[in-house]
């Protein structure tokens, strides 16, 4: 495989896992605000086809995202740096704490036995604390340090993965008490998509420049010739 298709499908690839989790997100309803056993159930019955759809797409399109940040410390050369296998590391831990958050959002709708819903949910809820804690900041932080110290993308993401991996674990220790994260701070983790979409789109538009600019540099022996 080219370098070039490489860094297109790698691109194609994150937009296609942002994409993926927004819609994820979009069709799921989220279960009531302190639901009984019975009336979880009669949730789970009447929104199953858009609660089992939206898990797998949470599911699996953290994967086609973390493949972006892995590409990115293989163009930036980082396979051997620590910041490159830091990057790769907190890449596992983001799927991980996702799968399981899903696991229990699939268990949450259980029928028997009745109260395993109720205690999928208050689990639902502590671990969504993982992401801000260690999930997000493992990725950003490394992956910022991989971006500075290549060029495979404007150092401004770089500055803005540095904010972004801070900002999570700020919040995840200033919220660590609080049983249900509030719905600002759970909002916040969505501000992380358009870091990955810019990324990508900005990945994709460097690619363009650059097969251009050899696409001239080709020619240019030949209109000498002439």
């Amino acid at each position: 495989m080219s370098k070039q298709l490489f860094r297109i499908l790698s691109a194609l690839s994150c937009i296609a896992g942002n994409i993926m989790l927004s819609v994820s997100f979009a069709i799921n309803p989220g279960p009531p605000n302190n639901p009984t056993s019975a009336q979880l159930i009669a949730f789970g019955e009447q929104y199953a086809t858009s609660i089992f759809v939206g898990a797998w797409l949470q599911a699996v399109s953290p994967l086609f995202i973390v493949m972006f940040a892995c590409a990115l410390v293989c163009l930036a050369d980082a396979t051997n740096r620590l910041s490159g296998w830091m990057t790769m590391f907190g890449s596992v831990i983001l799927v991980m704490v996702s799968l399981i958050e899903v696991s229990f959002y699939l268990s949450a709708f259980a029928p028997n036995p009745s109260s395993m819903g109720l205690i999928s949910l208050d689990l639902i809820h502590a671990i969504q604390h993982l992401y801000f804690i260690i999930a997000a900041p493992a990725l950003f932080l490394p992956l910022g340090v991989v971006i500075l110290s290549s060029r495979v993308l404007p150092r401004v993401f770089a500055y803005l993965a540095f904010l972004l991996g801070t900002a999570f674990a700020i919040l995840g220790v200033v919220y660590l008490s609080a049983l249900t994260l509030p719905l600002f701070v759970q909002a916040f983790a969505g501000v992380q998509t358009l870091w990955w979409l810019g990324a990508a789109i900005t990945l994709l538009v460097l690619t363009r420049k650059k097969a251009a600019t050899n696409a001239v540099k080709e020619q240019e022996p030949a209109l000498d010739l002439q």
